[in-house]
């Protein structure tokens, strides 16, 4: 077990960690960086990634998060493998521990941990993952123009999700477990006036099944009562828009949160209530949740870091 001291310390490390690690390294600050459960984030499970600027013939995420990883170590960023399992936000500097036992003294420190999409639970969506299983439309709707996709849930995200697919897929099933939908009615109207949108109510998945990549659905109607039909839809993509869980449990506490768990930003910078504290990309987002908005936050992060530090010296 061992002590660090850093001036800027970041947990994290997606799109948002590794841009905050970029900018930080440039400024001189010597950040840490510890990347957490899932290293480079949830790109690290998409396969093509089209929409992110400067590349214009695609990339994988796996590609994306490397080449961003590699980045932030050129200019000199600490990069170390763990999970922060703690953390102590009462004085400067605050005190962070690591799985591994390891403690850190930052002076700063930004988050960036992410959230994580709500899935069903079912087997095979961790079969299908990223072989037609996605939680965003806007990052793999493209793949599926003029095929046929479903979206679980019903409400305005959800909604918000086929309307988006329908200008791109022939036909869009919406998967509704109750018998109506939780959307606003602006939402709701917009959906039923869609001619390629059919909603399935009072109806739940219940499996997938394709060779290769998913190429239905098992679904039940009216599941548990006298009315209980077993049917199956063929399908392309299964895109599940039934909400995000931020990864904020070890910070609950300690810094000011919203219901939903994510982190409450004060004004218009990334800062949190907390002095010295900054958070970036999704953790703080309900609203995007892009590659793209998630590095520009990173960035953002880092300038406040740099300021915040300029300030007291």
């Amino acid at each position: 077990m061992n002590q660090y001291n850093t001036k800027c310390l970041i947990i994290g490390s997606g799109p948002a960690g590794y841009t905050a690690a970029i900018y930080a390294s440039r400024a001189n600050l010597s950040p840490i960086l510890y990347s957490g459960q899932q290293p480079g984030g949830q790109l690290t499970i998409t396969t093509e990634v089209e929409n992110f600027p400067g590349y214009p013939e695609g990339v994988t995420g796996p590609q994306l998060m490397d080449d961003l990883r590699r980045q932030a170590e050129k200019f000199g960023a600490d990069l170390r493998s763990g999970i922060v399992t703690d953390v102590d936000f009462s004085a400067r500097p605050y005190k962070v521990t690591v799985d591994n036992g390891d403690t850190i003294a930052a002076e700063t420190i930004i988050i960036a941990t992410g959230a994580s999409a709500k899935y069903l639970g079912l087997p095979d969506e961790v079969k299908y993952n990223g072989l037609g299983v996605s939680a965003c439309a806007t990052c793999d709707g493209f793949f599926y123009r003029k095929r046929v996709v479903a979206v679980v849930g019903g409400g305005d995200t959800a909604c918000e999700e086929a309307l988006y697919l329908s200008n791109l897929a022939s036909k869009v099933y919406m998967i509704v477990r109750k018998d109506y939908l939780r959307a606003s009615q602006v939402m709701q109207k917009r959906v039923f006036d869609k001619e390629n949108i059919e909603v399935l109510f009072n109806t739940n998945t219940v499996g997938l099944f394709g060779e290769e990549f998913v190429e239905g659905a098992h679904l039940v109607e009216n599941k548990g009562t006298d009315k209980e039909r077993l049917f199956d839809i063929a399908i392309d993509g299964f895109f599940l828009a039934i909400g995000h869980k931020p990864n904020t449990d070890i910070f609950r506490g300690h810094i000011n949160l919203d219901e939903a768990g994510y982190i409450v930003l004060e004004g218009p910078t990334t800062a949190t209530n907390i002095p010295g504290v900054f958070a970036a990309g999704d953790v703080a987002d309900t609203r995007y949740r892009q590659a793209i908005s998630a590095a520009g936050t990173g960035c953002r992060a880092a300038l406040d870091v740099e300021k915040f530090l300029a300030e007291e010296s």
